[in-house]
């Protein structure tokens, strides 16, 4: 039986006069309301809408008064199914009419009635007389009989069967009706891999957040054989790339939570977070604090609220906030100005659905609350350094190919002497610099070009020391090194 079932049955047999159903799933609702009240001794099932009133009855019941008048004169018994009157409840005679409704069925208790709404919206004088059912998403074992239905009924599309698992797991946090719109897209293609069905539901879910305004999806574009050093990290990532998954999660196996990278501004964090959604396979969306804090989107705390309960509604996902210092209201000493979200951010991340995982980055790690980095937060916290001689050869390569250019061409040993203390942002910036200035004179660039404009740039390592110093100080003990070459000495 599936929790919506299990909800469903739990309220009839427990006897409850009304109930209140938070769902925008009305179709799914009422189906299995009718195939419960079938095993239930065949109870009736009555409907109502402020279109077609009470099935069965006179047209004047669409006035829901009129409706919940008819049905306590009747008396009518078994499951009746009140479809969005929750902007109804705003009227004294409609919050009176179901009052009586619950004082009536409280004699008649054969009778349940159930409202099914797309908002939440109870008013204070019902919330003692209601009982809220909020209804999840369809689980994996409901989604993989709507795959399968749907599959068999239309043999005529292919879906490659080593596919359908990851599927399954890739639609879990839609609705019945997302899920069929997306199968209806996906299945159209001729002959779709793996990562074509995956773009598919990806984009679903991206329309899906969208609505919430706050949070912002991010493609999985970026491949983690883009990502210049930070050997550490990325093994730490590759090697659970696989658990992230519901048989992990059936097994009992330890699920990622998640992951705090800290560090020099420009030494690959966020480009680190963009690559897990393509190695994972998950969607990944960015929380724009800014819009949070904005007020266009009610109380900070209620808008915060709103977008962890977003967040998880799409599961599984990637959870990022970026320079997390600032997004949950903490200054440089690390005081909280923002208490509330501060707060009920770290009750949530021990309470989280599962396969949920927090990606955050950090600047002003010293702004950072021992709190929040204490084991079983995060799994665990990364200090990413100015890049070793050795990574900052691996980087320029990656910009080199990236821009067209021959690394044959280019000069290493000497690169990697005059990047001496320069992060990844700032050889991104010096290559693409050298590009613009040949492009102008119509030519490839070369050598010449780039160590004409690393000449022109000071790095962040020279105009920033004592701060990049006291930030190494701070992690040497608190954070395990991104890097296999551990701390990067500079020298100027």
């Amino acid at each position: 039986m599936s929790e919506l079932q299990e909800q469903l049955r739990g309220a009839i047999e427990g006897r409850s006069p009304l109930v209140y159903i938070y769902s925008p799933e009305e179709e799914r609702i009422v189906r299995n309301i009718r195939q419960l009240a079938a095993e239930l001794e065949n109870r009736p099932v009555h409907t109502w809408s402020a279109v077609q009133g009470i099935d069965g009855a006179n047209d004047d019941t669409t006035d829901p008064v009129v409706a919940l008048q008819e049905i306590i004169r009747r008396p009518v018994d078994g499951i009746v199914i009140l479809n969005d009157i929750a902007p109804f409840m705003d009227n004294p005679r409609v919050i009176r009419a179901l009052r009586e409704a619950y004082q009536d069925a409280r004699i008649h208790y054969q009778r349940t009635i159930f409202m099914i709404c797309a908002e939440l919206s109870i008013p204070e004088s019902m919330k003692k007389e209601v009982q809220l059912l909020e209804v999840p998403t369809p689980s994996p074992d409901e989604i993989a009989v709507q795959v399968h239905d749907y599959i068999t009924a239309h043999p005529q599309y292919h879906v490659p069967e080593d596919a359908v698992p990851q599927l399954i797991m890739a639609l879990k946090g839609l609705t019945e009706n997302e899920i069929s719109y997306v199968l209806n897209r996906a299945c159209r293609i001729e002959n779709p891999e793996t990562d074509q069905l995956m773009d598919e539901v990806f984009a679903e879910k991206k329309n899906v957040v969208k609505k919430s305004g706050f949070l912002e999806f991010s493609p999985p574009r970026w491949d983690i054989k883009g990502l210049g050093g930070l050997d550490n990290l990325k093994d730490w990532l590759i090697k659970r790339r696989h658990m992230f998954t519901q048989e992990s999660v059936d097994a009992g196996v330890p699920i990622p939570k998640g992951l705090l990278m800290m560090g020099i501004s420009g030494c690959g964090k966020s480009l680190a977070v963009k690559t897990i959604s393509s190695l994972w396979n998950i969607p990944m969306f960015r929380l724009d604090m800014n819009l949070v804090f904005s007020g266009m989107y009610g109380s900070p705390e209620e808008a915060f609220h709103r977008a962890l309960k977003t967040i998880e509604s799409v599961a599984p996902a990637v959870l990022w906030i970026d320079e997390i210092e600032n997004a949950l209201g903490l200054d440089d000493s690390g005081q909280r100005i923002s208490s509330h979200i501060f707060s009920s951010f770290l009750t949530w991340m021990q309470e989280k659905p599962p396969l949920i995982f927090i990606a955050a980055t950090a600047n002003k790690i010293t702004a950072l609350p021992a709190e929040f980095l204490r084991k079983g937060r995060f799994d665990e916290v990364f200090f990413c350094d100015l890049p070793s001689k050795e990574e900052r050869e691996s980087i320029l390569r990656i910009h080199l190919q990236r821009n067209g250019a021959n690394p044959d061409d280019f000069d290493f040993k000497m690169l990697q002497i005059m990047t001496d203390g320069w992060n990844g942002a700032e050889i991104e910036q010096a290559i693409l610099a050298a590009r613009t200035d040949a492009y102008y004179e119509k030519r490839p660039f070369n050598q010449r070009d780039l160590t004409n404009v690393m000449g022109r740039i000071v790095p962040l390592s020279e105009t920033m020391e004592e701060q990049i110093k006291a930030i190494r100080k701070w992690a040497f003990s608190r954070a395990t090194p991104a890097s296999k070459f551990g701390r990067t000495a500079v020298h100027h």
